[in-house]
């Protein structure tokens, strides 16, 4: 049970990883999506730049222990990731590439936002006084 855990939570790391890389093309579509990917990728930005460790690696650990399975000492990203996905040297700049396309994919979003606003007075009727 505790082995299905500690996988349950890798997976949801995963995702978590996935959804602060790739969330802010959410907002294009739907723009309430903002808050949540700005929390997320705070967090995110918050655990690689300030040394935090994320709860998930935290429950990852307990239930890998609580499985008789050994765990690393490192945290998701340096276990699962790098050397993994992408060479060590590689980190700073991939971090740097994810910041870009979050804030890229946020000034779409402005734009696509202020252009349906604008749209959406256009077709209103003039009012009247």
């Amino acid at each position: 049970m505790y082995a299905a855990l500690a996988t349950t939570v890798l997976v949801l790391h995963f995702c978590y990883l996935a959804y602060v890389v790739l969330g802010g093309f959410l907002v294009w579509r739907w723009p309430m999506a903002f808050w949540p990917h700005l929390a997320a990728a705070a967090w995110g930005l918050a655990v690689v730049t300030i040394p935090l460790t994320c709860p998930l690696t935290v429950l990852e650990h307990w239930a890998r222990r609580k499985a008789g399975q050994g765990i690393s000492d490192r945290g998701f990203i340096d276990t699962y990731i790098e050397n993994v996905l992408y060479p060590e040297r590689y980190t700073h700049l991939l971090q740097v590439l994810v910041g870009v396309l979050v804030v890229v994919s946020y000034a779409v979003a402005f734009v696509k936002f202020r252009h349906r606003r604008a749209e959406r007075k256009m077709s209103e009727p003039p009012a009247t006084v």
